[in-house]
């Protein structure tokens, strides 16, 4: 008996891994990591101030962060189910293995602890007005908004997936504002340095949570293609199945082609600086890559050509990020 339910505790929580996206969610942590150890840690040191965000409120960014994000896979899934039962009838988890009315209070719970630790760590930081909590708040709604409605029309959905991926960057940098009250000289040339710092800051958060906007885009009207018959099936609004496979196409790679002449320049950019090994790494394993899959998408001609192409895009997104080692290698 204590056999059988261990076993069928270990298949719950494997499912329910399953649910939640558990590499996406790594993936996430590992952004919001890096950004912060690579890039706002040493653009402020380099300008002998602070990051207003440490580590304990990072922790608890990223911790909302997940619960946020997981809690949005829940609830796609829930709203996906008979889609889900033509386009993935095999990674179905959810009546399968885990029970509907579980799969909201996970997904409500979830939210919940997103939302509240957002407001906690605003508070923390000194803001009144409470930006980061409202704004977390703002995500749970829209993702629940995207299941709801938005997936299934016409490119809304796709640029609001877009600009949620971005938010894990961009969140950490709007965690840097500081209201300084203080009037003397030392206070005012310190906040000379951190206005410095944030400005560079910026730059660099443009960079990539705008990398962030475009590959995610451009996975979402692949994953659109890929999912076509299940969303004809159920009345979808999609991209190609409003405005056809070819002009879909054109539309994912010209975005693919937009990034790649955007890092290109970028590169050129920073070969003034001498950062070799950086230049080498963006062009192999970024650039290269996104080359390659705009060939591969103007060939794809099924559901396994596009499932392929959108996990090549998902392995760029993941060196893209990975990129962020040579700020730390070279500052």
């Amino acid at each position: 008996m204590i056999r059988y339910h261990c076993n069928r505790f270990m298949k719950i929580a494997i499912a329910f891994l399953r649910l939640v996206r558990w590499p996406n969610l790594v993936f996430i942590a590992v952004t919001q990591l890096l950004f912060y150890y690579c890039i706002v840690v040493p653009v402020f040191a380099e300008k002998s101030v602070v990051p207003d965000l440490g580590t304990t409120h990072l922790a608890l960014l990223i911790i909302a962060s997940v619960c946020i994000a997981a809690a949005g896979y829940i609830i796609n899934d829930y709203f996906d189910l008979n889609i889900d039962r033509v386009n993935k009838p095999n990674r179905i988890v959810i009546e399968k293995l885990i029970k509907r009315r579980w799969a909201i209070v996970w997904h409500l719970l979830l939210s919940l602890i997103g939302v509240v630790i957002s407001f906690y760590v605003s508070i923390s930081l000194g803001d009144m007005i409470c930006f980061l909590g409202f704004s977390n708040l703002a995500c749970v709604i829209a993702l629940w908004v995207y299941s709801t409605t938005y997936k299934r029309k016409l490119l809304i959905g796709n640029v609001l997936i877009s600009v949620l991926t971005a938010w894990t960057v961009l969140i950490l940098y709007f965690a840097q504002w500081q209201h300084f009250d203080a009037g003397d000289k030392i206070i005012r040339e310190y906040v000379q340095h951190y206005e410095l710092a944030l400005t560079k800051l910026f730059k660099l958060t443009i960079l990539y949570s705008g990398f962030a906007f475009i590959i995610s885009l451009v996975r979402e009207v692949i994953k659109d293609l890929e999912d076509m018959d299940g969303d004809m099936k159920y009345g979808c609004k999609t991209m190609p199945i409003v405005w056809g496979i070819p002009v879909t196409k054109v539309f994912a790679g010209v975005w693919a082609v937009v990034l790649i002449a955007v890092l290109a320049i970028v590169q050129f950019y920073v070969m003034q600086f001498g950062w070799w090994g950086s230049v080498a790494y963006c062009f192999i394993l970024i650039i290269a890559p996104l080359v390659w899959i705009v060939y591969k998408l103007y060939h794809a001609q099924n559901v396994s050509d596009y499932h392929r192409l959108s996990t090549a895009v998902k392995v760029v997104m993941f060196t893209g990020i990975l990129s962020m080692l040579f700020f730390r290698i070279y500052q």
